[in-house]
């Protein structure tokens, strides 16, 4: 039942909108009863205590010391002034009885059956000279429970000779409250009715694009991530919206990179694998003559060893990603690794005619880190500078120590640059912006990658700073012993 967004915020909206009048009509029905009850209390009282001095005056002209008597002497004037005192209110009864509970007059908005009579119980607590006020119901002497407040008549003797009951059907005002209860509901159903299309449009809103991302989701389960989520507005669901096109990019140029990577691992397989086996076969079917075979048999060997390289740095991207390359850290001097590194690549530096330069400040420099990570890591960036700088490029390979007590690793060099389009990616595993394989031929796209993931697990930064067709620079930071 409430398994849509929609349902839920009506269903909330609607408890809230009606507990909320619930409490709204429990307020105002007690401040109205609390109110009526006190207005017509005074109204009622003021009415008894005005009848009953008015009785005691009448003893006053009078030998009688029966209220029966001395009302029955002017009962004309009596009635006339009992009901100009219950015109105070449309619904008081005034009723003059002796002590016996016996009716003497009765005048007002009800009139009492005939021979009715107080019930003694009720005159007892009267005649005890104290004004009693409650919710009576005078037996025998109206239908339905009344309202009742009791003033005692004094003669003058001052005694008790008779009572005044001032009697009303509530001390509520029930029209008014009924009004308004009818306004509140009334105003309810509108509230309800404006709540109800609120919702409708507020859940679209959100319903909406969350529809379309789940379309989306199911699109990029399927493989297509070329789909988009249009996004509007500047709210949450806009940013999940957003999130997820950004996911979708990231997905597509993975799937991509993954492409081309399988492409590039197939060739990088398949070139020198048909090299070894064409080589192979001419020297045992004697297509190639004896004094050949140790130049072929060296290609062959060339072959293997990079296909030795693929397949050790595949395994090494595996055990990175399954956490299960484990790093030493001990303090090694960084400039002497660095020089080693260089005199390397002393043969490919000659043959391009590269000018190289080392800048190290410092003769040694000590730092803490896994002196085999970090030797593939700068004997990778070496490489990749060598790779793509122009013939008779310059290479900088510099060592800086920060204030920070970190080192400054940085590999420079002239020639073909990154362009800004592909500076974001070149970290990100199968990324290869030499894409035409004109340059590196031999790369899958997984050195700077792989890099990057030893840098980070040091807990240091890699970046890369270029100008396209100009230069280009990596540089990383590692601590100081």
């Amino acid at each position: 039942m409430f398994k849509s967004i929609f349902a839920k915020y009506v269903s909330a909206f609607m408890l809230i909108i009606l507990s909320s009048f619930l409490v709204i009509i429990f307020i105002i029905s007690s401040i109205i009863s609390n109110y009526s009850t006190d207005a017509k209390s005074e109204i009622m009282a003021n009415s008894a205590k005005s009848a009953a001095t008015y009785v005691e005056g009448l003893f006053d002209h009078s030998d009688k010391d029966s209220v029966a008597d001395v009302v029955d002497e002017s009962r004309q004037s009596v009635a006339d002034m009992l009901g100009a005192i219950a015109q105070n209110s449309d619904d008081i009864t005034l009723l003059i009885s002796d002590n016996e509970g016996a009716i003497v007059m009765s005048v007002g908005a009800e009139r009492t059956k005939d021979g009715a009579r107080i019930p003694k119980a009720f005159m007892a607590e009267v005649n005890s000279g104290n004004a009693l006020t409650g919710d009576e119901k005078l037996v025998g002497v109206f239908e339905s429970s009344k309202y009742v407040y009791a003033m005692p008549i004094y003669n003058n003797d001052n005694a008790v000779c008779g009572t005044v009951f001032a009697c009303a059907e509530s001390v509520m005002l029930t029209e008014l409250l009924e009004v308004i209860i009818k306004t509140i509901v009334v105003s309810i159903l509108w509230v309800l009715l404006a709540a109800l299309i609120a919702v409708y449009f507020i859940t679209e809103k959100i319903t909406g694009p969350l529809k379309e991302i789940s379309r989306a989701a199911k699109q990029f389960a399927n493989g297509k991530f070329d789909v988009r989520v249009p996004v509007r507005g500047n709210d949450e669901v806009s940013e999940l919206a957003l999130a997820v096109n950004n996911m979708a990019q990231s997905l597509d140029r993975y799937d991509d990179m993954r492409n081309t990577f399988m492409s590039n691992v197939s060739h990088d397989l398949r070139s020198p694998m048909t090299s070894i086996s064409g080589f192979i076969d001419g020297i045992l079917d004697g297509v190639i003559p004896p004094e050949k075979h140790e130049y072929y048999l060296r290609i062959v060997s060339t072959e293997i060893k990079r296909l030795s390289r693929l397949v050790a740095t595949l395994l090494d991207l595996s055990r990175i990603q399954a956490g299960e390359r484990k790093f030493t850290m001990a303090p090694f001097d960084i400039c002497e690794m660095s020089r080693e590194i260089i005199i390397s690549f002393e043969q490919k530096f000659n043959d391009k005619k590269l000018e190289v330069e080392f800048d190290c400040p410092d003769e040694s420099l000590s730092v803490v880190a896994d002196r085999d990570a970090i030797y593939q890591i700068a004997y990778n960036l070496c490489d990749n500078a060598i790779k793509f700088a122009g013939e008779g490029a310059l290479i900088r390979v510099s060592i800086k120590k920060l204030k920070n007590k970190k080192a400054l690793v940085t590999v420079y060099n002239e020639g073909q640059g990154i362009s800004e389009a592909d500076l974001p990616y070149v970290f990100e595993r199968f990324y290869k912006s030499d894409k035409s394989r004109g340059i590196n031929k031999t790369g899958v796209g997984l050195g700077l990658f792989i890099s990057k993931t030893i840098i980070e697990a040091h807990g240091e930064t890699i970046w890369v700073e270029s100008e396209f067709e100009k230069n280009c620079s990596f540089s990383f930071t590692l601590p100081l012993e």
